[in-house]
């Protein structure tokens, strides 16, 4: 085993000078990319293992484009049609695929397994998305933020909604990069031990049901659907969320050049309206959605210290 490997599993794990670092790499990238020049292949023969337990659209196209643009390959396992499915452990399958693979990204339920494989893996582990976190599409959000409106830094960031995976990154985010994060959710959905754990004695860190105070004067709203991939909807959850939709009136106290974000997929006029999404003078989810092909190369290039 590796001591010294680099995954990429946590912001929290990672630190400010390491993140700061991958989002400087990826806009030398996307500067590259939109110039049309030629980049270099710094992972020439890496072969990326990709395992996926959840659907998935950005994660898969954005990390399978980045390694082959770096000049690498990715092999992509659908976990249902792999030897998981019929029992085989973890651990076995982390053993195998480091015979064959120089890095793994993994999008699980359960976040448990991507500690696993980076037990038993020599190769670094990146998460792609798990029932606790999603750091990569929260690094691609802070890099779409400061292109549009500046340095996080001291901002007023506002999330809107029910409280997710993404939302416990952009928590630990928070603490590292140091901006005020004011959480609206329904009071019926309750503040989970992960969550209460990195925010708690946090200052900047706000959970609140009063809307107006979580959107006044703030700098970017963010939401997420309702309804996480693989949860159970019902009718009385929803009508708890209806008053925490991001529109045109509840988005009125805002800074006047408030920015609007959302990882996607989303479902217009439930968590967020066509207006808001749709707007070109507030929503920059178009740069986020782009980002996360700049930001998986630069996390991939750091996780094989090629930065």
């Amino acid at each position: 085993m590796l001591s010294n490997k680099r995954n990429f599993i946590n912001l929290s794990d990672i630190g400010k000078e390491e993140l700061n670092k991958i989002l400087k790499r990826a806009r030398q990238l996307k500067k590259v990319r939109f110039k049309n020049s030629s980049l270099k292949k710094s992972l020439a023969s890496v072969n990326l293992a990709m395992i996926f337990e959840k659907p998935s659209t950005r994660t898969r196209v954005s990390f399978e484009i980045a390694i082959k643009e770096l000049g690498g390959q990715a092999i992509i396992l659908d976990e249902s049609t792999t030897h998981l499915a019929r029992g085989e452990t973890v651990a076995d399958t982390a053993r195998v695929l480091d015979r064959y693979c120089q890095i793994f990204m993994i999008r699980t339920t359960n976040h448990h397994k991507l500690l696993e494989y980076q037990k038993y893996a020599n190769a670094p582990i990146i998460n792609g998305l798990s029932n606790l976190s999603h750091p990569c599409q929260v690094m691609a959000d802070i890099l779409a933020f400061e292109e549009n409106r500046g340095k996080i830094q001291k901002k007023k960031i506002t999330w809107m909604g029910d409280l997710n995976n993404v939302l416990f990154s952009w928590i630990e985010a928070s603490n590292i990069f140091g901006f005020d994060l004011y959480i609206a959710h329904p009071r019926q959905v309750f503040i989970n031990k992960e969550l209460k754990k990195i925010s708690s004695g946090k200052k900047n860190i706000i959970f609140t049901q009063n809307i107006e105070k979580a959107i006044h004067n703030s700098n970017c709203i963010i939401t997420d659907t309702w309804f996480s991939m693989g949860s159970k909807k019902n009718a009385v959850s929803a009508r708890y969320f209806k008053k925490y939709q991001v529109n045109e009136n509840s988005i009125k106290g805002a800074n006047p050049k408030v920015a609007f974000m959302h990882c996607l997929p989303a479902k217009r006029g439930q968590e967020v309206t066509k207006e808001v999404i749709d707007n070109k003078n507030i929503s920059i989810v178009w740069d986020e959605a782009e980002n996360r092909l700049h930001v998986q190369k630069a996390i991939l290039e750091w996780c094989l210290k090629k930065i």
